[in-house]
């Protein structure tokens, strides 16, 4: 008899409720449906510069492309602030109490109906079309201020960074696309050659020769017959920060003078060419990347593979990956 009791009230009160909504009820109804609408708005219309700015980022081919993403990442936060302005001016509801609530009769009942209330309540309203707004509007600046990070190199297909353009039997040319020949390799010099019919920007594409004599190389294990007649060839990036190898030290009085080295002028890393381009001197972290020469039948030179190591700065090598 007691729950039948429950029961009623509950009813009874439940009508009371829709006729007359309690205090509390009027404190949580927004008084504004206009201003909900207008915060919904300006959430959807920052949503959407977020999206123009991830799309402008990723066509970088765009004229004025440095103003366009300042300008879309601007009026996604100009209309995010604008709605935040209009939720706390006109939706979020203002109450001034004079006096304490009176105490709380039939708390239970009164639990009860709030429940039977808030489930017969579940639908789509504007509070929700407001929560789901602001939620995309927050979802998509997120985005797009984590889309700069992918510029800061692959993660998944890495092949880029170790693919260069030399293949055993490539005929090694000067900038002008003459290919060069091993009796014109002289002692004491500095050589650059590029892979023939590739880019020369490239950075897998320079090189730089020097000729030593045979006797006086220690080059790694495995490499026997990479330096014909002393010939050797290494890329012209430097493995520290990708500067180009510029310099060649050469000794006038060689009892007394350090050895042969090859030196990039930016951070003075210093490379030994007769040890397969150790590091000597500098910030350099490892070896010059070596390429293999052979000579052909008309004395040409050509890349008798491809290199022995990543090309570029240490930092693209910790990868441990190989060159292709």
């Amino acid at each position: 008899m007691s729950r039948v009791w429950r029961w009623l009230v509950a009813g009874v009160v439940l009508l009371l409720a829709r006729r007359r909504p309690s205090p509390e009820a009027e404190a949580e109804t927004p008084t504004d449906p206009g201003g909900e609408l207008l915060a919904v708005a300006f959430f959807m219309l920052a949503a959407v510069c977020a999206v123009a700015f991830i799309a402008v980022y990723a066509l970088d081919r765009l004229p004025a492309h440095t103003q366009l993403l300042g300008l879309s990442l601007g009026l996604a936060f100009a209309f995010l602030a604008a709605a935040v302005l209009t939720l706390g001016k006109r939706v979020l509801p203002t109450e001034e109490l004079e006096e304490e609530y009176p105490p709380v009769d039939h708390a239970e009942e009164q639990a009860e109906v709030s429940e039977l209330v808030e489930r017969a309540g579940e639908r789509f309203t504007r509070r929700r079309l407001l929560v789901m707004a602001g939620g995309a509007a927050g979802g998509t600046l997120g985005l797009a201020l984590l889309t700069p990070a992918v510029s800061l190199g692959p993660v998944f297909d890495t092949d880029p960074l170790y693919r260069t353009p030399w293949r055993r039997g490539t005929r090694l040319v000067d900038e002008t696309g003459r290919p060069l020949r091993a009796r014109e390799i002289e002692p004491a010099s500095f050589y650059t050659a590029y892979p023939e019919g590739a880019n020369q920007e490239a950075l897998a594409s320079p090189i730089v020769l020097v000729r030593l004599e045979p006797s006086g190389l220690h080059l790694p294990a495995g490499r026997d017959g990479w330096a014909p007649h002393g010939i050797l060839a290494y890329s012209k990036i430097c493995t520290h920060a990708g500067c180009a190898i510029s310099l060649y030290r050469t000794p006038t009085f060689a009892p007394t003078e350090p050895k042969p080295a090859l030196v990039c002028p930016c951070h003075y890393s210093t490379f030994d060419p007769a040890r397969g381009g150790a590091v000597l001197f500098g910030p350099a972290g490892r070896p010059l990347p070596q390429l293999p020469l052979a000579i052909d039948a008309k004395g040409e030179l050509r890349a008798g593979g491809n290199f022995s190591g990543p090309v570029g700065p240490s930092w693209w090598g910790v990868r441990m990956g190989h060159p292709k």
